[in-house]
């Protein structure tokens, strides 16, 4: 469906070009904003959130397809760490300004804010996207018919045990900070604030690495994450090197994302629409099961339980991604 929304009329219509693709999910964004902030019921409230997950998911399933039809071959690496740069920066900021207008405007104010930001992103778009050049498909691509391909089942195996692995642990990583580290507010803060600024870095180092070593990133970052994950069971209790575990952890993290929308651009760039699709359901039902897993762990076993088994998962994604090179060498030859 995004494909035929990304080629319907006049490839020459500005509206076309815009309103069809990024501009109708950044308006499903802000309509969001309106339904959670008057939501007069727990249900109104409910449809606002799924509509908010829709435009997201939306939005992240076209861009390594939209980074491609904008950037030459070569730049798409540059262009998508662009892309997770203004993710990793927008996430640093919106969490504590989030929590500090929350504190004197309220949850509905806070969200509210949504819509203004929304709308300054409407009319950025609209007046800075240039034409997509058009492309002609027989037919379009079916997402779940793609993991038919061994390369693309195997490279979707490693991305699921990344996030699955990550989001074990990230989504209890505060109350880990607050009752096992004993951190103070100020210090978990600036700790969380060191990941995000480490992970802006993590994907400009990248994005300039992956044109030559595209997997070899692909294995490490995962591999070292796991190593990160096992090193903070040992020094969870100790402020100062879980503070720099933790930057090293946001440095990584953040960066992974990139080299998998560049092997998405190379393995699928007849389908990368499809495959945007297809990947941003796949990191969504990761998030989900390794909260749920890490969850269940942390209230079972403990905090090293849930780190331990995000760990396990992350090492799996290494391997993977190990036996996704060999599979894409042997496919090239």
């Amino acid at each position: 469906m995004e494909s035929d929304l990304l080629n319907l009329g006049n490839p020459d219509s500005a509206i076309t070009r815009t309103a069809l693709v990024v501009t109708g999910f950044t308006l499903l964004l802000i309509i969001s904003g309106l339904a959670v902030t008057f939501a007069p019921n727990y249900a109104f409230l409910m449809v606002g959130r799924a509509l908010l997950g829709i435009a997201i998911g939306g939005f992240w399933s076209m861009s390594t397809a939209i980074v491609m039809r904008l950037m030459p071959q070569d730049m798409v690496p540059k262009g998508l760490a662009m892309l997770n740069a203004g993710n990793a920066i927008a996430a640093t900021i919106a969490a504590p300004v989030g929590s500090f207008l929350g504190a004197y405007i309220g949850w509905r104010g806070a969200f509210f804010l949504v819509v203004p930001l929304g709308l300054l992103a409407l009319v950025w778009q609209w007046t800075s996207l240039p034409a997509l050049p058009p492309r002609r498909r027989k037919r379009p691509g079916n997402p779940l018919a793609l993991l038919g391909r061994l390369p693309v089942a195997i490279g979707m195996a490693s991305i699921m045990m990344l996030f699955m692995g990550q989001f074990a642990l990230f989504t209890y990583l505060r109350p880990v900070l607050e009752s096992v580290t004993r951190l103070d507010i100020a210090s978990l803060s600036a700790i969380l604030l060191g990941m995000g600024l480490a992970g802006v870095l993590g994907t400009w180092c990248v994005g300039r690495l992956l044109r030559t070593r595209l997997f070899g990133i692909l294995i490490v970052i995962p591999l070292v994450m796991a190593a990160l994950a096992v090193a903070l069971i040992a020094f969870g209790t100790l402020p100062v090197p879980t503070g720099l575990l933790l930057v090293a952890w946001g440095f990584f993290g953040t960066a992974a994302p990139v080299g998998w929308g560049t092997w998405l651009s190379r393995t699928l760039p007849d389908d990368a629409e499809a495959g945007g699709g297809l990947q941003v359901a796949v990191i969504q039902l990761a998030i989900t099961g390794g909260a749920a897993i890490g969850g269940t762990l942390f209230d079972t076993v403990g905090w090293w339980g849930a780190f331990t088994f995000g760990s396990v998962l992350l090492c799996g994604s290494g391997l993977a991604a190990f036996a996704a090179s060999h599979t894409a060498r042997r496919s090239s030859q």
